[in-house]
């Protein structure tokens, strides 16, 4: 035994010694800094263990010195009562160290890439939901009174999109809250006055006098007759600018005669067809003569009596124009883009019956097929007013649909 221990040589975390009857008696000669293995408890446990054994038998054990993993090997002499043991330990501590290290460098280093890619994280994630932040604020900051909040556009990639679509469409959602403000406003103004008037009249009416009741009643009538016409106006003009239209091809020719025999019908002037345009044209022909007639109401209403009116139409390929062209007293350049509006007149002074929509109502109409509608001067004095719709080319063999004068809804009373 002496002979196999001392020409071992250890490592720094093991020893070996030879124990007789549990007492170490045999060392390496090089020695060891691992004292556990002097450690009675160790010595104690490997006794124990080897104790009737025959085989190695393998143990673990706390020591002063640590956690101890011990191998003990029986030895015997024949003849010799005394119980050898061949015992050698490996200290877990620091058998151990490495792995730990390493556990522990794994362990730092997770924890600061899981930190880092946190960090990283949090400030991507705030770089791309920064512009879901500003349109929730936007979101937020709009109400019926202030619909002046805008998302800022930035870059050019789906956020950027995303929020011009929402600065066009708070836009849009601004231009109808403010025209609906501004009708209310008008239809406000526009009733005051007949209710004015009528109630005028009843206050200062005298029910013993029936020429006075009668002529109060007269009154009141033509009045209430305004306000339905009013009323009917605002329908056609809301339904012109929520889009009823029934889109079909539409023969200008035919279109332009058929406007030609309805507008022969309104006294006091004579109309002419100067000129029929030949193309076909997509619009809702129904409407459009509805625009025509408003433009031929207005113009016999604002020129002199007898004086002529002429309609007439023309296509070039690219666009079609429908105008009326009167020799009255025109219109003043800078009320030719006013006109068009609501309730607005270029000479507030006539005495022209009328709700002041027919020519919204034209201008609407006219937006509805891609279109405008514009004022000119007419050589030699007067007003020329054109719709003026883009047409794209159709097949020759493409019949468009007839118009009938039944189909007509006549137009109330136009007024600039």
């Amino acid at each position: 035994m002496t002979r196999i221990v001392s020409g071992f040589l250890p490592l720094q975390n093991e020893a070996v010694a030879g124990i007789v009857d549990g007492r170490p008696v045999a060392y390496p000669s090089a020695g060891s800094d691992f004292t556990a293995i002097f450690d009675p408890a160790l010595v104690t446990a490997a006794v124990n263990a080897a104790q009737g054994a025959h085989e190695p038998v393998l143990g673990t054990v706390d020591t002063r010195a640590g956690v101890v993993r011990f191998v003990a090997q029986p030895l015997g002499v024949p003849g010799d009562p005394a119980q050898g043991i061949y015992l050698r330990a490996v200290g877990m501590d620091e058998e151990l160290a490495p792995l730990y290290a390493s556990i522990l460098t794994f362990a730092l280093s997770g924890l600061v890439v899981l930190t880092v890619l946190g960090v990283a994280g949090w400030f991507v994630t705030g770089r791309l939901l920064s512009p879901l932040q500003r349109l929730r604020e936007a979101a937020d900051a709009v109400t019926f009174d202030d619909l002046g909040a805008r998302v800022p556009e930035t870059g050019d990639d789906e956020f950027a999109d995303l929020s011009r679509t929402m600065n066009s469409m708070l836009e849009r959602l601004e231009l109808s809250v403010d025209s609906q403000r501004q009708l209310l406003d008008d239809i406000r103004h526009e009733l005051k006055t007949p209710i004015t008037i009528v109630r005028g009249h009843l206050e200062m009416m005298d029910v013993a006098d029936p020429v006075d009741v009668a002529g109060t009643r007269d009154i009141g009538i033509a009045e209430l007759d305004r306000l339905t016409r009013l009323v009917e106006d605002i329908d056609l003009l809301s339904s012109a600018q929520d889009d009823q239209f029934s889109m079909r091809p539409i023969d200008l020719s035919v279109l332009t005669e058929h406007v030609g025999e309805l507008v022969a019908a309104i006294p006091g002037h004579p109309f002419t067809v100067t000129r029929r345009g030949r193309g076909v044209l997509v619009g809702d022909s129904d409407r459009l003569t509805q625009a025509w007639l408003q433009l031929a109401e207005n113009a016999a209403k604002y020129t002199p009596p007898g004086s002529p009116v002429e309609i007439g139409s023309e296509c070039d390929g690219d666009e079609a124009r429908l105008w009326v062209q009167d020799h009255g007293p025109g219109i003043p350049p800078a009320a030719r883009r006013r006109i068009f509006h609501r309730f607005d007149r270029a000479d507030t002074h006539r005495s022209v019956g009328g709700s002041g929509l027919g020519l919204a109502i034209v201008d609407a109409i006219a937006k509805a097929h891609a279109g405008v509608c514009t004022v000119t001067d007419t050589p030699g004095g007067g007003a020329t007013f054109t719709i003026r719709i883009p047409i794209g080319r159709h097949p020759d063999t493409l019949v468009p649909t007839p118009v009938r004068a039944g189909d007509v809804v006549l137009q109330r009373e136009a007024t600039t």
